[in-house]
């Protein structure tokens, strides 16, 4: 099996693994090195990593062998401290029986349905954001844009997942949004090493360690997943007296599902709320920053936006804007374009690790139990064997055009790996998609953005996603007239 060049005795090829940005590594080994759709590469302490690299290698793993991988351990005590056993984390049966019971609440027409709610809240955003700096100087009209995306899509998943409005971005200082804050922050780097470490003596004696980190994470979850309790109970109570059955949001269809079990219902919320809106609010940070990069791009766009949605500000007779559907964004080539575009150039979550449930068998190589293997985003999203010679280039253009709006004009359905594929797929893909739609539409109508310090590399902050550390700070410029 081909392999890395470079690999050290002790730490295998942690050095270029750590140097660059997440996936520079794979990325480059998957275009440099010859491989029959395998390699093999070595993490610190020379842990042995395979990467699939082919369509067909891919499609064993994430289709017809979804179920011979699991999540490693590491990954699963993590996200166990967050999710607890909803759909991310389960495997096997338990899987299949959880996915089968939330898919209509993921179906193509209930997503669709969710659209009015995405551009309520996006408009929202937007109208706070113009309030936010209208008092400003010329200059100083500044914002970090993920400091206003994290808490526009903590709303929309409140509404759309829960129909219960956090308000989070009316209110800096809510309560569930600090918690979560608490929940997902990255532990210190000694903690990390404790939980690691604690994986090959007692796996829950990091929960007896005195440390900070753990136990405002701990508190955290806690708080979170008690309100999660008492509004399943609403939405019980509420489908029980409202005969009318035209509850939308996520949970109430769910329930109405009758698989789920109460505690079931809050692990699927804490799954909603972690996985949800994370990787959303960083996507719509890198679609401000590419249309930064490209002020042609940006400027075409909000020409397409202005020419077909109706203005977001209030009328003059005081009634609110007129609302959409999703028929007027998925109308829109150049915004789903540009939204593809970017999910395919800065995929929010850059690798995803599993591991061998059982004996198995990848490209007619055998594979025992327990091998781990990474499968990089970056690494296929890129691969220019799979999208061609400009694969290094962002391009929106290359999603227009007759059978690209989907493709992108890759070839393979495997070339766009940000939502995965198969069984253990995003279930939450359309949902994401039509969001960031909307709040970009929103926001690039309205405003003109550029970068506040455009010649600094944007630094990036990993987590649970690679998001930009600083949060895209840019100038806003209110582009009157819509």
């Amino acid at each position: 099996m081909a392999h890395a060049a470079g690999r050290s005795f002790w730490n295998g090829h942690q050095r270029q693994l750590s140097s660059g940005k997440p996936g520079d590594a794979t990325r480059l080994w998957v275009q440099q090195i010859p491989n029959d759709g395998l390699l093999r590469f070595y993490m610190i302490g020379n842990v042995e990593r395979l990467l699939p690299t082919s369509p067909k290698a891919l499609a064993e793993v994430l289709v017809h062998k979804a179920y011979d991988w699991k999540k490693t351990d590491l990954i699963a005590f993590t996200l166990k401290k967050i999710t607890g056993q909803g759909i991310l984390l389960v495997e096997g049966d338990v899987h299949r029986v959880q996915r089968k019971n939330l898919n209509p609440a993921f179906s193509y027409r209930h997503i669709k349905e969710l659209y009015p709610v995405f551009w309520e809240k996006s408009i929202e955003l937007v109208q706070a954001i113009e309030k936010t700096v209208q008092f400003l100087p010329d200059g100083k009209k500044i914002i970090a844009v993920g400091d206003w995306a994290r808490p526009a899509t903590l709303d929309i998943i409140g509404l759309a997942g829960m129909g219960y409005n956090f308000n989070c971005i009316h209110d800096s200082n809510n309560l569930l949004q600090r918690e979560f804050w608490k929940l997902l922050s990255r532990p210190p780097l000694f903690s990390r090493l404790l939980v690691f470490l604690s994986l090959f003596i007692y796996p829950d004696l990091v929960d007896y360690l005195p440390l900070k980190h753990t136990r405002n994470a701990q508190e955290a979850s806690d708080r979170i997943r008690s309100f999660a309790r008492q509004l399943i109970q609403e939405r019980k109570q509420k489908l029980k007296t409202d005969k009318r059955n035209d509850n939308i949001d996520i949970i109430s269809i769910a329930l109405e599902s009758g698989g789920f079990s109460d505690e079931s219902l809050v692990d699927q919320v804490m799954t909603f709320l972690a996985a949800g809106h994370e990787t959303t609010s960083t996507a719509i940070q890198y679609v401000i920053y590419a249309l930064c990069q490209h002020p042609d791009m940006q400027s075409r766009l909000r020409s397409e936006i202005r020419s077909n949605l109706p203005s977001i500000i209030m009328n003059t007779n005081g009634a609110p804007p007129t609302p959409i559907t999703a028929a007027q964004i998925d109308s829109l080539p150049y915004l789903n374009a540009v939204c593809n575009e970017v999910l395919r150039y800065y995929p929010p979550a850059p690798f995803t690790v599993r591991q061998a449930a059982r004996d198995t068998t990848l490209l007619n190589t055998f594979i025992p139990k327990g091998t781990v293997l990474s499968i990089s985003m970056p690494a296929v999203n890129r691969n220019p064997e799979l999208w061609g010679p400009d694969a290094e280039t962002f391009n929106p253009d290359r999603w227009l055009g007759p059978g690209r709006a989907n493709t992108g004009g890759a070839e393979s359905n495997y070339a766009f790996l940000t939502f995965l594929h198969g069984p253990r797929s995003c279930i939450g893909s359309a949902f994401a998609k039509g969001e960031l739609a909307c709040v970009v539409a929103a926001m690039v109508g309205r405003f003109e953005f550029e970068l506040e310090k455009p010649d600094e590399e944007l630094e990036i902050l990993e987590g649970l996603t690679i998001a930009p550390k600083h949060g895209v700070r840019v100038k806003v410029k209110v582009v009157e007239g819509w």
